[in-house]
């Protein structure tokens, strides 16, 4: 049996007694070396001629990748296959022609840089698509087969004996090998025992010379080292430890020979050893869980999903092939067996008609995944869940629940609703399927309603959008048509239960008074007078049905001009007209009224408004003013020295300009002294008359007409300023404050009243200086020597005077201890030792003293520090400056303040010389 046969012996005995096993591989960074360990490289038929593979074909589009970081290298690669090479893209071809590929070929290839001395191996495996493969065996046929493994390896290896042969030009030589070193085949996963012998290596040298063999290589002396070791005398190649030919599929180890000096006696050979597949790993789900959909009323052969396992056995032996299949289907409705699985894509369809979302929305289906081509005695399994959602088509349409609907509405109203219509759908609710879609088909022509879904509940609310009219129509009757947002499936017929009947019944409510036109636009000229009958100004009420009196009332009216008859809505005027009123906006005065009914039984009344607006045509009923009232002109006739004049009219065309401008005949001093030329229909221009005009205020009367029939005319006064101009023809400062009409008199007088106030000003500085002299000339009531009024000062203090400001009054209160005293630093202050005694009881000062007690509070102080022992040696209030550290005089703290009573001081003198004033007043001591 060939060797084929025998490696999926091995894998299938193996496989069934091994559990599964997962490989995740770890992301690693780049480093160069082919992308796999192993590749698995599938050959199509179709490049077969005949049975054989010619030369230079290229096997299959699959490629060897070779990662070199980005680094530009060249790389070559070399098989150590004679029939099977990479080219340098990565394709594989045949180096040779090969008689067939009935079985697979695992060669290795290495990669070897041309300016580097990395290598790189990896293992590439070639087999033919769709090649058959053994039937399955028995256990005890497997068991031979693994014995036959063993025994199928070469038992000697021998290193290749070398020809020379000269060249017939140079002499070169050249070795050539007898045979190639066929490959070792190990399977992974065996049970030993270990270590297992492999081979044995073998030089023919032996006989003469004391050989010793080693190995080198990743799996000898190289990570992952310790896998294959060899007898150094012997030369007997054992494995030491299990394999998996998921981590690594191959091993390229050199054998070497050596005397016993170390000496190469052998040229190194290459040994190649193959990890044989065995089923070891489950196939494994990518999901646990799939999600898939599928329409309802779907075709059997619909797809629906599909699932992937994949198995990190060898995909091209049984060990990697997975076969699926479908264990369970939940629920079985409408059969048990609704869908089916494609064994080897995992494809689902739909096998049978009837999925009904609204029976079943959802299926479970749970699918087996076995390697060995679904060989359930020998492979292994696992399995996973599909969820299979049935989703929704419009294949229901929307049925009303009811042929006729009725309602109410009020005539008048608007968004008002007037009955819900509710529907039944049975497709997936809150879908276009399901919306509700509603259709006012007839008995609505003039559009007074519509029909709004409820998003939530799909009710189609019927609207009024148009206010109805009881006194036009009393009732309406509707035809209703609803369907879905989306169509209907495709053969699926609407029902007749999506067209139903609405009766809508108007009821008659009071409604208002109507003003027939609104607002009404009467003219009538200006000037009219009170009482004058304008209009009559009457309402309708629309409620023909019912006899209802209508009454009338003011609602507005900005200058209070008329009034209405309650009765019959007739205008008449209460004051005159006047188109210049500032109630008038473009000649038009408006004024509005109300118009209400008595109301009817259980109504309160209604009312309605109109709007009465009255054109004013102008009448010529104002007289032109001057414009402008101010102006100024040099006192010399200049050419520019002239005032342009016009005049407003409060009036509109054609009771206007043009306007006629002319000077009163009295007083005669005005046409003497100026003149009025005419410069267009509105304007006039004022000059003087006469060369020179003294500098004044002037009053000219102007008398201007204007246009209207007939005109009218109006005398106005027009204020001008003379005054001498300079140069450029402008008044000058002087001559404005002349011009401002202060004449010889006024200028006088302003003259008067400042000489009055700088006299009382001088008046008032003479009388300060006298009293001063006064003041000085009085004798003084002290002697002049003792007068200190030169002397600088600051009484009301009791400190030491100016060189002596910065005291501290803290001192005059009595402490609660000693403590801040005593913890200042030296130089400060001395404090005597105090005797250990209970202290007096001193006054308490309030927090805020009034400042009359403070001399009670000194004194009550004094006393108590008089009466008591313990307090500092210093009989007065006085704060003293630091006089030095350190003294000759010991502590006088048990002095007692009181002078009296009998008492021995002759231990005063011997306190040192500050001290002996106070010992010869107390001691009694001789006088120095």
């Amino acid at each position: 049996m060939n060797v084929g046969c025998v490696i999926l012996a091995c894998t299938l005995l193996v496989g069934a007694s091994v559990g599964s096993k997962a490989v995740q591989p770890l992301k690693a960074p780049c480093r160069p070396g082919f992308s796999q360990n192993f590749y698995t490289v599938i050959v199509p038929r179709d490049v077969l001629h005949g049975q054989s593979i010619l030369k230079d074909t290229t096997l299959s589009s699959e490629r060897v990748k070779f990662e070199d970081c980005q680094r530009s290298r060249e790389v070559g690669f070399i098989s150590n296959d004679p029939n099977f090479s990479v080219r340098p893209d990565g394709t594989v071809y045949a180096e040779q022609e090969v008689a067939n590929l009935s079985e697979p070929v695992q060669f290795m290839v290495t990669a070897r840089g041309l300016h580097d001395p990395h290598i790189w191996e990896t293992t590439v495996k070639l087999a033919l698509a769709g090649h058959p493969h053994p039937l399955a065996l028995t256990k005890v046929g497997f068991e031979d087969m693994l014995s036959r493994v063993w025994e199928s390896q070469p038992r000697v290896i021998k290193f290749a004996r070398k020809h020379q042969r000269s060249s017939s030009v140079n002499g070169l030589r050249r070795q050539k090998r007898d045979w190639v070193i066929p490959p070792i085949n190990v399977p992974e996963n065996s049970r030993g025992p270990f270590p297992h012998m492999l081979v044995r290596i073998r030089s023919d040298q032996d006989k003469d010379v004391g050989i010793r063999y080693s190995i080198t290589g990743a799996g000898a002396d190289q990570p992952p080292s310790g896998i294959y070791n060899i007898d150094p005398i012997s030369g007997n190649m054992f494995v030491t430890q299990p394999l998996d030919r998921e981590e690594r599929a191959s091993f390229h180890l050199r054998a070497h020979a050596v005397d016993m000096n170390g000496n190469q006696v052998e040229n190194p050979i290459d040994l190649y050893i193959y990890v044989i597949d065995m089923n070891d790993n489950r196939p494994e789900f990518q999901n646990q869980v799939y999600n898939g959909s599928v329409a309802e009323g779907s075709k059997p052969g619909s797809s629906v999903m599909q699932v992937t396992a994949t198995d990190s056995d060898d995909s091209t032996t049984a060990n990697g092939m997975v076969r699926y299949r479908i264990l369970s289907q939940t629920p079985h409705s409408p059969i048990p067996n609704m869908f089916t699985i494609n064994s080897e894509t995992g494809d689902i369809v739909t096998v049978a008609a009837g999925l009904d979302r609204e029976k079943v929305s959802q299926y479970t289906i749970i699918v087996q995944a076995t390697d060995m081509e679904g060989n359930l005695n020998f492979g292994l399994s696992n399995t996973a869940t599909a969820l299979i959602s049935i989703t929704d088509i419009n294949d229901n349409p929307p049925e009303l629940t009811v042929r006729t609907f009725s309602g109410e509405v009020p005539e008048n109203k608007v968004n008002v609703v007037v009955t819900n219509l509710t529907v039944v759908d049975r497709d997936q609710p809150h879908s276009p399927n399901w919306n509700a879609v509603y259709r006012i088909v007839s008995g609505d022509p003039s559009g007074h309603f519509t029909i709004r879904t409820n998003p939530i509940t799909n009710e189609g609310m019927l609207t009024v959008v148009k206010p109805v009219d009881f006194e036009m129509n009393r009732a309406f009757m509707l035809t209703v048509v609803v369907s879905n947002q989306a169509h209907l499936a495709s053969g699926i017929q609407s029902s007749l239960q999506s067209t139903a009947g609405v009766t809508i019944s108007v009821q008659d409510v009071n409604e208002p008074p109507v003003f027939p036109v609104n607002p009404k636009m009467i003219r009538f000229e200006e000037g009219v007078p009170a009482g004058t009958t304008l209009t009559v100004f009457a309402a309708q009420d629309p409620d023909h049905f019912i006899h209802q009196i209508v009454r009338y009332s003011k609602l507005s009216d900005p200058a209070n001009w008329l009034k209405i008859n309650r009765t019959n809505g007739q205008i008449t005027t209460m004051a005159l007209l006047d188109r210049e009123s500032m109630y008038v906006k473009n000649n038009v005065y408006e004024a509005t009224f109300l118009a209400f009914d008595n109301g009817k039984s259980g109504s309160p009344q209604a009312s309605g408004t109109g709007t009465l607006q009255i054109y004013l045509i102008d009448v010529n009923d104002n007289a032109p003013v001057l414009v402008p009232r101010e102006a100024q002109v040099c006192e010399r006739a200049r050419p520019n020295s002239r005032i342009n004049i016009t005049a407003s009219d409060a009036d509109a065309d054609p009771n206007v300009g043009p306007f006629v401008f002319e000077l009163p005949s009295f007083p005669a001093s005005v046409r003497r002294n100026w003149t009025i030329s005419r410069l267009s229909g509105d304007y006039a221009q004022l000059r003087l008359r006469i060369p020179y005009l003294e500098a004044s205020v002037y009053e000219i009367p102007v008398i201007v007409s204007d246009s209207g029939n007939p005109p009218l005319s109006n005398r106005s006064l027009i204020r001008i300023k003379v005054c001498p101009c300079d140069d450029s023809g402008d008044c000058s400062a002087t001559g404005a404050v002349a011009a401002a009409g202060l004449g010889t008199g006024a200028i006088i007088a302003i003259l008067i009243c400042i000489i009055i106030l700088l006299s009382m000003v001088l008046l008032f500085v003479v009388w300060m200086k006298r009293r001063e002299k006064e003041r000085q000339a009085k004798p003084l009531l002290i002697d002049p020597e003792d007068d200190v009024r030169d002397n600088i000062l600051k009484y009301d203090e009791e400190g030491g005077g100016e060189e002596d400001q910065d005291y501290d009054l803290s001192q005059l209160q009595q402490p609660e201890s000693l403590d801040h005293i005593i913890n200042k630093p030296a130089g400060v202050r001395r404090v005597d030792e105090r005797p250990v005694i209970a202290e007096s009881q001193y006054p308490v000062r309030p927090s805020l003293p009034h400042p009359g007690d403070i001399g009670d509070f000194i004194i009550d102080g004094l006393r108590a520090a008089d009466n008591d022992p313990t307090a500092p040696p210093y009989d007065s209030l006085l704060v003293f400056d630091y006089e030095g550290s350190g003294s000759t005089a010991g502590s006088v703290s048990s002095l007692n303040s009181i002078s009296s009573g009998d008492q021995d001081y002759d231990y005063l003198n011997d306190w040192g010389p500050r001290f002996k004033k106070l010992a010869d007043l107390y001691g009694g001591g001789d006088d120095d």
